[in-house]
This record gives structure tokens, C-alpha cells and sequence, in this order.
């Protein structure tokens, strides 16, 4: 188990910390000015650009889910008495269709360890640590300011890009679900989604602002960015995939 771990630790710090660490150093020493929090931002985009195959690829699995709502509530009144048989029938519909429920989950889970290596990487850039794994092309500078955009000092808690960052998170999820379709009504299971559904619209954004006014303002910075970028996606992609639909 310990030879485990120890090999999931190389690979995070190989694959994740190390790369945006690197990153986050060469943007600071190449931007006129030195500004760290520019430089989050840079990288924020970076890690988007990335991730972007995944991010459309969700966005589509989305798509699909939601066109087919109909056949499934169909299913689930069919076989409401049926547990396995309904779990049966959707794999199945699942399967003929070429959708893949979980596939809308894997940039959210991708995007934990990359929090975590941002986060990292911040605490040791701005503490002037750990430029021993800085690549051989990139410079060691010789010290990092924590102070962005002429006055916020992104090392320390900041409140207002917390609430920033809550604000978008909600812009994000509410620019979602205005291109969703209606939603299919009659049913228990429906209705409880949707209350859930309303429940994350809300409770989402609070929980970014509380943990984000508890993290460095690097932190809430990148997710304020983060989020702005994802609502771009959205209007970007949903709408020729939903114009895509709607000819079919």
C-alpha cells in the first residue's frame, strides 16, 4: 500500500504539480511587470486549453443526457416496478445511443488534483520554495511578488475575489441550465431532481465563497478565472451543438 501511494505521489507531482508550477514561474518571468496574478490567469487558460477535448466531450454527454430525457422517463414509468430490469433497459439505451453518463464527471475530477497542485504551487512560488524542480530552461527568480494588478496581495485571504468567484460560479450553472431543455414533468424522480438541481444553483456558489474567503487570494483568483472561462465554453459550444439538434 505505502509503495502505492508513494507511486500516485510521483505521478500527481509529475503529471500535475510539477508542470504548473513550472508554468505559473515562466509566465512570472516572462510578463512585462512580473505580475503573479496575470500569470494565474495565463495559466488558468493554459489548464482550460488543456482540458478542452474533455470539456467538449462533457458538454456533449450533457447534450445527450438531457435529448434523451423523453425515452428514459418512458422507461421509468414502463418499468417503475422493476429495479433491474430499468437499470437493464437504461444501460441498454445507453449503449445503443453512445452515451456515457459518467463522461460529464471527468473534468470535475481531473480538476481536483489540479486545485490541489495550483494551491501548492502558489504556497512555494510566493514563499520562494521548491525552485530546485523548476525546469532547466526556465529561470530561477530570485524572489516572487505576491502583489497583482498594483495592489491586491494575492498571498493572503481575499474576500471580494471569494465573492467574485461564487457570483460566476453561479453565472456558470445558471448559463447551464438556460440551455437545457424543459424539463419533462409527472414524476417523483423529476421532481426531485429538480429541487436538487435548485438546491446546487444556490448551494454551490455559497460554498465557493466560503471555502474561497478561507484559501490565498491566488486561489479564488483562479477560480473567479476558471469560471469565466467555463461560461465562455458554454456560450461557445452549447449553442452550435443545440442548433446541431434542432436540424437534425
Amino acid at each position: 500500500k505505502k509503495m502505492i501511494f508513494n507511486v500516485m505521489l510521483q505521478l500527481y507531482q509529475i503529471i500535475f504539480y510539477q508542470p504548473i508550477f513550472n508554468a505559473l514561474i515562466w509566465f512570472y518571468n516572462v510578463l512585462p511587470g512580473h505580475d503573479i496574478g496575470v500569470a494565474i490567469i495565463l495559466v488558468t487558460f493554459l489548464v482550460r486549453l488543456i482540458m478542452l477535448p474533455l470539456t467538449i466531450g462533457s458538454l456533449r454527454s450533457q447534450r445527450a443526457l438531457q435529448s434523451l430525457q423523453p425515452k428514459m422517463q418512458e422507461l421509468k414509468e414502463r418499468y417503475k416496478n422493476e429495479k433491474e430490469k430499468l437499470s437493464k433497459e437504461m444501460m441498454q439505451l445507453y449503449a445503443r445511443e453512445k452515451v456515457n453518463p459518467m463522461s460529464s464527471c471527468l473534468p470535475l475530477i481531473i480538476q481536483l488534483p489540479i486545485f490541489i497542485a495550483l494551491y501548492q504551487a502558489l504556497i512555494a512560488g510566493l514563499k520562494g520554495q521548491q525552485f530546485e524542480i523548476l525546469y532547466s530552461f526556465i529561470a530561477h527568480p530570485e524572489s516572487i511578488s505576491a502583489v497583482a494588478f498594483g495592489g491586491i496581495d494575492l498571498a493572503g485571504k481575499n474576500i471580494f475575489l471569494a465573492v467574485l468567484a461564487g457570483l460566476t460560479q453561479f453565472w456558470q450553472a445558471k448559463s447551464l441550465t438556460h440551455t437545457r431543455q424543459p424539463k419533462i414533468s409527472g414524476g417523483k424522480d423529476e421532481a426531485m431532481l429538480s429541487m436538487m438541481n435548485k438546491q446546487m444553483l444556490y448551494m454551490m456558489p455559497v460554498m465557493t465563497v466560503v471555502i474561497g474567503a478561507g484559501l490565498p487570494g491566488g486561489l479564488a483568483l483562479y477560480w473567479l478565472a476558471s469560471n469565466l472561462l467555463t461560461v465562455l465554453q458554454q456560450k461557445l459550444f452549447l449553442k452550435p451543438m443545440s442548433q446541431e439538434e434542432n436540424k437534425k
